[in-house]
């Protein structure tokens, strides 16, 4: 399929359309490629038909009142009847601390402060992403009895929509979210060094005393505690995320992940 991408326009009678685009990021197309039941043969399970229409559906608006929980979708959709009929979209949700120790394994924990910056990290992705057709159900009220209605396909490309917009959105429909994954993280140890040997004899160096010296190590100097965030003045930092991508609509949510971010890290070393 060949997508417009955002800002894309086409001409029609009446002057300039805009066409709405879905499926125009990695994790956004991928998305797709699972509800639509593609394999990798590239052959899809949904009847082409279908995904003709649900495009079309998707380009007209016909979806009202999305909503995208932990876990499950649910959305009305205008179609050839009077009544809209009533989509639910579930997942097969990860399970937060399985995804954060497999993040950690694999030394993806940092990819998550890409997120707030819009990126799509292929780490995160991999872990996170459905990948086959089961993963997602489908359920609707309209007559049809395909595995894929029309109006479950026009409902998951507004998901993917969502999903080019802000990442975060796929962690909410996967049933996790950042907070619950930083909290978890935070919760684990690090991966303890090798274990000492009290036998002295071997010759192992403990942990604490790597050079052998059995020297006291100096306290560390105190430093008054300070939030960068509220004591610096926050226009270099509006800025720079600016310049980083992220849209002036989310600069305050992103702002607050970051001040998060940062009460965890100092909580750490307190």
């Amino acid at each position: 399929m060949t997508v417009r991408k955002k800002g894309t326009q086409r001409k029609g009678e009446r002057g300039t359309i805009a066409v709405r685009g879905y499926g125009l990021t990695p994790w956004s197309r991928a998305f797709v490629d699972v509800v639509e039941g593609r394999g990798a043969d590239g052959e899809a399970v949904a009847d082409s038909r279908h995904v003709t229409k649900a495009r079309r559906y998707f380009r007209d608006r016909h979806v009202r009142g999305l909503r995208i929980g932990a876990g499950q979708v649910t959305a009305s959709v205008e179609g050839t009847q009077l009544e809209p009929f009533d989509v639910i979209i579930t997942t097969r949700t990860v399970d937060t601390p399985t995804l954060a120790g497999l993040l950690r394994d694999r030394g993806g924990v940092e990819e998550l402060m890409r997120l707030t910056r819009g990126e799509q990290p292929p780490i995160l992705g991999e872990l996170l992403v459905p990948t086959e057709s089961a993963d997602v159900a489908t359920d609707c009220t309209c007559p049809d009895e395909a595995p894929r209605c029309v109006h479950a396909l026009v409902t998951s490309y507004e998901i993917a929509a969502e999903i080019d917009r802000s990442p975060l959105t796929l962690l909410t429909v996967m049933g996790t979210d950042l907070r619950d994954l930083l909290a978890e993280i935070d919760s684990r140890p690090a991966p303890s060094p090798v274990a000492a040997d009290d036998d002295s004899s071997s010759g192992t160096l403990r942990p604490d005393d790597f050079y052998g010296t059995a020297s006291t190590r100096p306290p560390l100097p105190s430093v008054p505690p300070m939030n960068p965030l509220i004591a610096l003045d926050g226009s270099d930092l509006r800025a720079a995320l600016r310049a980083t991508g992220v849209a002036p609509a989310d600069i305050a949510e992103a702002i607050d992940e970051l001040g998060d971010l940062y009460d965890r890290l100092t909580a750490t070393d307190s």
